[in-house]
């Protein structure tokens, strides 16, 4: 799954390391827009690296994991992410 991806799934030399904590405990309301911004520190709930970059909207809740509806070309797919991949739209 992550093959093809050493520059999008790279930090850059000041972002190395642990992330904040702050991302890990973020919340999202249903209805929320939200942006894939994938970290590569953290493997576990990873969405596929084809959403990097891209807006979804909340639509749930799975455990600590985010429901996402992301269109994906013509197609509206479902994304599971956790909220260390997520950054709320501004």
């Amino acid at each position: 799954m992550r093959k093809k991806t050493r520059n999008k799934l790279s930090k850059t030399v000041r972002g190395r390391g642990i992330s904040p904590v702050i991302r890990a405990i973020q919340e999202f309301a249903p209805g929320a827009k939200v942006h894939v911004q994938i970290d590569p520190s953290i493997h576990k709930g990873m969405p596929h690296p084809r959403f990097h970059g891209k807006t979804g909207e909340v639509v749930g809740k799975r455990g600590r994991a985010f429901v996402l509806k992301v269109t994906d070309g013509d197609a509206t797919k479902t994304l599971i992410a956790l909220p260390e991949h997520l950054t709320a739209q501004k």
